[in-house]
């Protein structure tokens, strides 16, 4: 590594939107401080504590979210959306603003951005991480043709696309990540992103394993629903409510499952590994997670999310999981459905592919991109 590549200051900043975001960004930074970049990383409370947990050496800078905020009813959620988008407007605007001053004033040489549109910059190179090139909607193919041209309008701010997914269609991701048309500018594919990893052995026990995640309302919902159902489940059992500050409502007596707020990436990565299955929303991020290490899982789409919908949809048709809506969710027969289900191969590891994607941006050899 040369001196001058050691030097470099490296803005990584993760959308809000749920934790899935953050989490995928692990393994981005540890590429990053691997290679020798001097990371800096952004985003509100929740997802600074996060990250600081993985990486307690580098720099955490405030910068506030979307915060998008969810209905408790489905068929609310694309005109609640569109009520808040002035709001998210605003918010893009204002992390541009912030953008310009930071890159001032702590000397950023490369920004690396998940999701948030607006940290694209017109003097340093900047990235954007998405496995959404085509957005679902529930509003026909029509409106995702008009959503995608917009979508895309934001990413040819940045100098290049990173895609979390394997090159060969249709990858994990399906037409979200491999559609007709592609961005205008310099992308790539990393190959699923995630900071689980296979473990040699499986100690795997009749264990059910559960993960909340995502967004209000509907977290909370879900978890009521399952804390129903758990009070009569004489499985043993494990609940991660999806809270690293902690802080929610005490839950009912569970005779035969232990809760946690939240648990580190270790302890999280050897619970997926034993767990005999896993119930988990079907958020891209939990769905990489999960085939990093070949678990037999049940997706629950968060209500209205088109996006997760279509993943459930999408891995139950290839037989890699079993899909229910949160309406028909009863936790004993999806598991003698889930009976059916194999083991999968943890998929190929990927790691080369993101050595070599950091290295050329940090060299910043957008010239050498792959782009159609």
């Amino acid at each position: 590594m040369n001196a001058e590549q050691q030097k470099k200051n490296i803005l990584v900043a993760p959308l809000d939107w749920g934790l899935g975001h953050t989490t995928r960004c692990i393994p981005v930074i540890y590429e990053l401080v691997k290679q020798g970049a001097q990371v800096i990383a952004a985003g509100n409370e929740v997802q600074c504590g996060l990250l600081e947990k993985e990486f307690p050496q580098i720099r955490y800078l405030h910068l506030e979210g979307y915060n998008v905020h969810y209905t408790a009813k489905r068929s609310g959620f694309v005109f609640n959306l569109l009520k808040q988008a002035p709001r998210i407007w605003k918010a893009i605007r204002h992390e541009h603003r912030w953008l310009q001053h930071v890159v001032a004033k702590y000397h950023i040489d490369g920004v690396i951005s998940d999701n948030r549109f607006g940290l694209y910059h017109t003097t340093v190179p900047t990235v954007f991480i998405t496995h959404q090139l085509r957005v679902k909607n529930p509003l026909g193919a029509r409106m995702e043709t008009i959503s995608q041209r917009m979508n895309y309008r934001w990413i040819e701010k940045f100098s290049r696309c990173w895609i979390p997914d394997y090159a060969e269609p249709p990858g994990l991701a399906g037409d979200l990540s491999h559609p007709a048309v592609m961005p205008a500018v310099p992308y790539e594919y990393l190959g699923p992103l995630s900071r689980m990893q296979p473990q040699k052995e499986r100690t795997a026990k009749e264990m059910i394993l559960i993960l909340l995640s995502g967004p209000e309302p509907q977290r909370s919902l879900f978890e009521q629903l399952l804390c129903t159902q758990l009070k009569s489940f004489k499985t043993a059992s494990v609940l991660v409510r999806g809270l690293p500050k902690g802080g929610g409502p005490q839950l009912p007596e569970l005779p035969y499952t232990q809760v946690y707020d939240h648990l580190p990436s270790a302890a999280l990565n050897q619970l997926i590994s034993d767990a005999a299955y896993i119930i988990c929303r079907s958020g891209y991020s939990s769905v990489m997670d999960l085939q990093a290490v070949g678990a037999r899982s049940i997706l629950v789409p968060t209500p209205g999310q088109t996006e997760q919908e279509y993943l459930a949809g999408l891995l139950s048709q290839q037989q890699r999981a079993i899909s229910s809506s949160q309406e028909s969710f009863q936790l004993e027969a999806l598991l003698e459905k889930a009976q059916q289900l194999h083991y999968a191969a943890p998929f190929s590891n990927s790691a080369a592919v993101l050595e070599q994607a950091v290295a050329r941006f940090l060299n910043d050899d957008a010239g050498s991109v792959h782009t159609g």
